[in-house]
């Protein structure tokens, strides 16, 4: 007795699956940009695309200017300034907050509401934003505080203290918001834990963060 061979076993399965692959490598070539994808494709774009992002990044941070300030100058001291950041490092701070690595569960809530494209729209925004000094004039140890400054951030936050792509902008900051984050640090409280920091304010010690506080928050 003989049996009629009409196909070989599994040959549709096969061409099943080798389908699906074709797809899932069809949709992974087609996915969405990430924020950081988005950013980087901005910062080389040209200056008419560069403005609109910014323009759609001011009204994507409505919400943020309830504390942060429409041109992310804040309304209260504790609250940071975002005016004039790197725009990578504010997305890193975003990504840091939705991670849990920074603790704030209104922050963490916020960013899993915004898209890449408006996390890039907003950390752009914010870079381009000109940022005055925050207090009317300098305080009576900046002077000593910008030593303090030379001998122990210039290396991570820059001459001018200025930042980048991975540390903060401080010139211009908010008194009491550098105030309170620098007494975090020291004492290594668990929203500000960051063993370089920890480091570098223990060698600045308590009595001298009210001289580097008043140094930069009278830069621009």
């Amino acid at each position: 007795m003989s049996i009629e061979q009409t196909g070989r076993p599994g040959s549709a399965l096969l061409g099943a699956l080798v389908g699906l692959a074709f797809g899932v490598l069809s949709v992974a070539a087609w996915a969405a940009p990430t924020d950081r994808e988005q950013l980087a494709r901005l910062v080389k774009a040209a200056p008419a695309e560069q403005q609109a992002a910014r323009d759609a990044g001011r009204k994507a941070a409505f919400f943020c200017a309830n504390c942060h300030g429409e041109g992310g100058l804040s309304k209260y001291g504790e609250v940071p300034n975002l005016a004039g950041q790197n725009p990578v490092y504010v997305l890193n701070q975003m990504e840091a907050f939705l991670t849990g690595k920074r603790k704030d569960a209104f922050m963490q809530g916020l960013m899993k509401v915004l898209s890449a494209q408006e996390k890039a729209n907003i950390a752009l925004f914010y870079a381009a934003q000109p940022v005055p000094p925050a207090v009317p004039e300098a305080g009576p140890r900046a002077a000593e505080g910008r030593e303090h400054f030379v001998h122990n951030c210039v290396r991570c936050h820059g001459a001018e203290a200025r930042g980048g792509e991975n540390f903060p902008r401080l010139a211009g900051q908010q008194a009491e918001y550098l105030r309170r984050n620098l007494t975090r640090y020291l004492k290594n409280a668990p929203e500000r834990s960051y063993p370089p920091m920890t480091a570098a304010v223990t060698v600045l010690g308590e009595k001298n963060i009210e001289a580097v506080v008043d140094y930069l928050s009278s830069l621009k």
